[in-house]
């Protein structure tokens, strides 16, 4: 980003400028402007209020390097000249925040002195959430037995792991920061003779969301038709189970019998 040191809209003459803001870490570019034709003589920058700031280096034509009069081991490996009106700082600080002051003298004894104002933030990192909503939908079985469990959820976490209130008990609520893609959750349901397990991988759920930063709640699907698959096959369970004993019953009176 370049600033010119220009006067906000409103302000001319009042020596009122628009400042510049820029986060931690960042650079900036202050770039003096002058009439076309113009012959620079020495262009100097200096940091502070204009009642009381300081001179920190000097540029002069025909020379590699300015010349530094303060602060040199502070801004030394952070400022660079690229050319006679410009001043590049690096990796910024909060401490540079303030005013810079660019000097310009012309040839003839004409002087001016532009200002350039700089406000440094700290980035502001604001955790992505990736909300979910589980559900197990088993039918109306009342045998059945529904219990969550996760994998590789840190126990700070587990709070936002969440079972639904009843009667809706075979839901789940979950709200995970993205930096826990791998977490696994299961659905785990089960009778007296079986238990299945369904998993999930948020990691591949939360994908879209930590891609296009987008937010929102979604039901995850997939459990449904695999839970469906192990409602049947322990309600199958269950009649062959039946049917068993009630052979073995129905063989043991015929022995009793004869």
């Amino acid at each position: 980003v370049c600033s010119t040191g220009a006067k906000s809209p409103g302000a001319q003459g009042s020596g009122a400028h628009i400042p510049l803001q820029k986060i931690r870490g960042a650079s900036v570019l202050f770039h003096v402007t002058k009439e076309p034709g113009a012959e620079l003589e020495e262009v100097s920058w200096g940091f502070g209020p204009e009642s009381n700031y300081r001179v920190l280096l000097k540029v002069r034509p025909g020379t590699d390097a300015p010349t530094w009069i303060i602060l040199q081991d502070k801004y030394q490996q952070r400022v660079h000249v690229p050319n006679m009106t410009s001043l590049r700082i690096e990796n910024l600080t909060s401490e540079d925040s303030g005013q810079y002051r660019a000097r310009i003298s012309f040839v003839g004894g004409i002087e001016r002195t532009q200002v350039f104002p700089l406000i440094i933030y700290s980035q502001s990192i604001t955790s992505v959430w990736c909300n979910v909503t589980l559900a197990c939908h088993p039918g109306d079985k009342e045998d059945l037995n529904v219990t969550w469990e996760s994998k590789g959820l840190p126990r700070e976490l587990e709070h936002r792991v969440t079972p639904g209130p009843a009667p809706n008990s075979w839901t789940l609520l979950v709200s995970l920061p993205l930096s826990q893609p791998y977490t696994k959750l299961m659905c785990v349901v089960s009778n007296q003779v079986d238990q299945k397990t369904a998993t999930l991988d948020l990691g591949e759920f939360c994908a879209h969301v930590r891609e296009t930063g987008s937010q929102g709640q979604a039901i995850a699907g997939p459990l449904q038709g695999i839970l469906w698959a192990v409602v049947i096959m322990l309600f199958f369970l269950g009649i062959g189970l039946y049917v068993w004993k009630t052979c073995k019953k129905k063989k043991n009176m015929e022995t009793e019998q004869g």
